[in-house]
């Protein structure tokens, strides 16, 4: 095979043969090993390769861009005379760019291969685990893989780089069973560098295999109340997510973002910060460039409530005229507090421990409904018995400003680092 750089390199040429102005091609390539059980048994080892260049043309500030999956000369040159067609026929965007030059970087992180034999080890250890430990659980599906995935871009400004990452994934997907009565099904996953502990002793597995067994049964609630919640660190991607949309391409370029004017000022509570961290020790599951070519670095979104900047990238800058940002989003790590789980729980009069949410996306200005699931009642500060599947709303920007505590614990994920979070103001309604 052809050195994947040259590859890229060539992609670039065909683009700028074909006509374009400006150019940019992308080249990743995956080798997966993958580890599955079904319905709590072993059933698939298997290795599998992928390959997509990604090519975009320029030219009189009109874009096309295409992709391909083989890296033969001539399928190249056809996805490159196919992005010029695509070009030739859009409308024409002063905001369409490519990343100016940047010195050539090389970046690497994680194992350069499996291993292969504690990836059995650990997974054959897992089920054996459960097994003993919780005789209630059902297994449906659980998938250990390494995944190395190597990145090239190049730009016709000059950007040349590469990234090799290596790292495990494995996600479990489970319900509590006890005769015919049955638990909503949960599940979790995270990422890691490596396979130094066992895979019920990470991220939040454990925990939740315990209270997947405690609700087999569940009590529904009665009746309609505004409470708190305490979001765990599997359930608070929602409000995440509400709050990086929102400060993202879409939202800002449309003009329905509550926040297009709101940098440097508050938009939640001095209790949280977050931050994007892509490129940090602490996350092994990051990015060393950004899709539209620049070199990624760290950076706070929010710090102590205040907006710090937003999430814009090349062409949503320039459509915008507001800074664009030096990383795109995810990583995030969220701070810890300085209040203790049970603490915070103490300090709940009434409401809900909420360990996974299922709802559409929230309206422009945050509101949202779903279902409670694999949830909590608390009450006088104890968590009381797990609750039937249960609707809640509110309104995640109001949530974010009602923040009362963030837990001292926190859990790391691979590719997200989050604690618990209390907020106020959310209605619980029961049947």
């Amino acid at each position: 095979m052809r050195d994947p750089n040259e590859i890229a390199k060539y992609g670039l040429d065909a683009l700028l043969r074909a006509g374009a102005e400006k150019a940019q091609c992308s080249l990743a390539l995956s080798q997966k090993h993958e580890m599955n059980v079904d319905a709590g048994q072993m059933s698939l080892f298997r290795t599998t390769f992928d390959a997509q260049m990604n090519l975009t043309a320029i030219k009189n500030g009109r874009k096309g861009s295409t992709s391909v999956n083989k890296s033969t000369d001539a399928a190249i040159q056809a996805a490159a005379t196919e992005a010029l067609g695509l070009a030739d026929s859009a409308e024409p965007d002063d905001a369409n760019d490519i990343a100016e030059y940047q010195a050539p970087k090389e970046s690497a992180s994680g194992s350069e291969s499996p291993d292969t034999d504690k990836m059995h080890f650990r997974m054959k250890e897992l089920l054996s685990t459960v097994k003993k430990r919780y005789p209630r659980i059902s297994l449906q599906q659980a998938v250990l893989e390494f995944t190395r995935n190597r990145r090239y871009f190049v730009n016709s400004n000059g950007v040349d780089f590469a990234g090799s990452q290596g790292v495990y994934r494995y996600s479990i997907m489970f319900s509590g069973v006890d005769g015919e009565k049955v638990s909503s099904f949960n599940y979790t996953g995270l990422s890691a560098k490596d396979l130094d502990k066992p895979l019920l002793e990470s991220g939040t597995l454990d925990t939740l295999l315990k209270q997947a067994e405690e609700q087999v049964i569940t009590t529904p609630l009665s009746g309609k109340f505004v409470g708190d919640v305490i979001m765990t660190p599997d359930s608070i991607g929602d409000m995440l997510g509400f709050l990086v949309g929102s400060i993202g391409d879409g939202a800002l370029i449309s003009g329905t973002s509550i926040y297009k004017d709101r940098v440097g000022q508050k938009v939640a509570s001095p209790l949280f910060t977050v931050h994007s961290k892509p490129i940090s020790e602490e996350i092994c599951d990051g990015y060393f460039f950004t899709l539209d070519g620049y070199e990624a670095q760290n950076s706070t979104i929010v710090d102590r409530g205040m907006l710090k900047g937003l999430l814009l990238s090349l062409y949503g800058s320039k459509k915008t005229g507001r800074p664009r940002a030096v990383n795109q989003g995810h990583a995030w790590v969220i701070e810890p507090g300085d209040t203790p789980l049970k603490e915070m729980v103490k300090s709940v009069k009434r409401g809900v421990l909420l360990a996974r949410f299922s709802g559409g996306d929230p309206s422009d200005n945050g509101d949202f409904s779903g279902v409670a699931k694999n949830s909590y009642l608390i009450e006088d500060g104890q968590v009381k018995y797990p609750i039937s599947e249960s609707m809640i709303s509110g309104n995640f920007a109001e949530m974010l400003m009602s923040i009362n505590a963030v837990s001292r614990e926190q859990v790391n994920f691979g590719y997200m680092i989050a604690p618990w979070i209390k907020a106020s103001g959310v209605t619980v309604s029961g049947k």
